[in-house]
């Protein structure tokens, strides 16, 4: 430790030693003379203290005594690019070229200039020129400038080739194959991000970052089980990879195995940051799995980490109206609501418990409201015709439907609202005109026949629609 601090002091002797004398050479004390390195030491220093003005300043002395130095003029282009003059550092870059053509920070700092005057096209010309000089790490570096510069051009697709590039060239770079990930998912080129990382694991089976991309470009196309096997290599290799566990429990989701899911998305809790999210997930699992009091749980968790606390309290609330709890279903939705008021979901889940404790004209007030919010999607329609039927208000009824095929499609009304037709008509003891509607429904859509039998099911009890179903089978 001694030793250690005894060379820093040597050298901030040293550095205020060599100050002293830029100093003396600049005001003419003395005949002092720097070599071109030490002119580099001091420019580095005034760099170092965001001092760039002064390092502005020695590298334009510097280039007094050095005029055919080409580190000097790059420098100097550097530091006249933090000013925004890129012209004049495009100059000093093209007279820097002339002393040392293959030096490779002149390709990098014209890039950023020519980016900068809005010159995508030509920045990307020189860099593939570039790229023909230059191997190595050299030629690695070109190739993330390049990625760069497609990024900001938005050509996504030239994004991956560069990056597809370095790791053939390259197949650890660390950088790239995070990267590389991204802009699999993000241009759909799943299949050929398979074909690269399958190489890279043959000859890095220990890359675990290998093995992630390779499940991720699975799941991309939906091969779930294939990138769960990716997936478990990855945590094999690194057992603390949390977006691994992350994403086989995302993958099991999509297969339906909740349980597995729950298992892989709590170890991520466990080795990161908790999470809206996951927590969010994990109630969801539990949700599917029927266990609707720990689902709640886990939404609640997740309340406390996000903003949009409405959201969650809705699902909070559908798991309520699963167990029949109505009246604690509308105690979360009013929370709901005063988040934010006007949610067409919540509004339509407050109708449905509304009407399932028999407040019909309640429920049909947050139905109406539905509609008018989504006039052109059937879900409010749906549930305000149905409220109708049950509040036995069957002119009203059949005056929405109209409403509602107006809004939808007139041209080409959804078979569903022929069943319905036949319901209300029925209902006003119009048994001709709702066999009608009921026959053009089982015409256009004899499946749909269920939706209105789940609503009325002594429907089937009446002989003319029995008769007229078994019509329509013999058809």
């Amino acid at each position: 430790m001694r030793e250690y601090s005894h060379q820093s002091e040597e050298r901030k002797e040293d550095m205020e030693e060599l100050l002293q004398r830029y100093e003396n050479l600049k005001t003419g004390q003395s005949a002092s003379y720097l070599e071109e390195e030490e002119f580099e030491r001091i420019i580095n220093y005034f760099e170092s203290r965001e001092a760039f003005k002064k390092a502005l300043q020695a590298t334009e002395t510097a280039i007094e005594q050095f005029p055919y130095s080409a580190g000097l003029l790059i420098k100097k282009a550097d530091l006249v690019l933090n000013n925004r003059a890129y012209d004049t550092a495009l100059e000093l870059l093209d007279k820097a070229s002339i002393f040392d053509g293959n030096n490779i920070d002149i390709y990098i700092l014209r890039t950023e200039a020519l980016l900068a005057l809005d010159r995508q096209e030509a920045a990307v010309m020189l860099l593939e020129e570039a790229l023909n000089l230059f191997d190595g790490d050299e030629k690695i570096e070109l190739l993330f400038e390049l990625a760069d510069v497609y990024d900001d051009y938005e050509s996504f697709d030239k994004v991956f080739d560069c990056l597809k590039w370095i790791l053939e060239l390259e197949p650890a770079n660390e950088e790239a194959l995070y990267k590389i990930c991204f802009w699999t998912d993000y241009t759909g080129r799943n299949a050929e991000s398979i074909e690269l990382h399958q190489k890279i694991i043959n000859e890095f089976p220990y890359s675990e970052l290998a093995w992630f991309n390779l499940g991720a470009a699975y799941q991309g196309i939906k091969l779930y089980e294939k990138a769960i096997d990716a997936y478990q290599y990855a945590i094999v290799i690194d057992e603390k990879f949390d977006y691994a566990y992350r994403n086989i429990g995302d993958a099991y989701i999509r297969l339906r195995k909740y349980k597995d899911a729950i298992e892989y998305l709590e170890r991520v809790l466990e080795l990161a940051k908790p999470e809206d999210v996951i927590y969010e997930a994990i109630g969801y699992c539990y949700e599917k799995l029927k266990n609707y009091a720990q689902a709640r749980f886990y939404f609640r968790k997740a309340s406390h980490l996000n903003e949009d606390k409405g959201a969650l309290l809705y699902k909070m609330a559908l798991t309520y109206y699963k167990e029949d709890k109505f009246e604690l279903c509308i105690r979360q939705l009013e929370a709901a609501l005063k988040i934010k008021n006007n949610t067409p979901e919540y509004l339509l889940l407050m109708g449905q418990s509304k009407l399932a404790l028999g407040l019909n004209k309640d429920a049909l007030q947050y139905f109406l409201n539905v509609v008018r919010l989504r006039p052109k999607q059937l879900m409010g329609w749906d549930a305000l015709i149905i409220g109708l039927y049950k509040a036995e208000q069957f002119d009203q009824g059949l005056e929405q439907i109209q409403h509602a095929i107006a809004r939808i499609g007139a041209d080409k009304p959804k078979p569903l609202f022929y069943y319905y037709k036949a319901l209300f008509y029925f209902g006003l003891g119009q048994s001709k005109q709702a066999l009608i509607e009921l026959e053009e429904g089982l015409a256009r859509a004899p499946r749909q026949l269920k939706k209105i039998l789940e609503i009325e099911p002594a429907l089937l009890q009446r002989p003319a629609v029995a008769a007229l179903i078994a019509k329509l089978k013999r058809k």
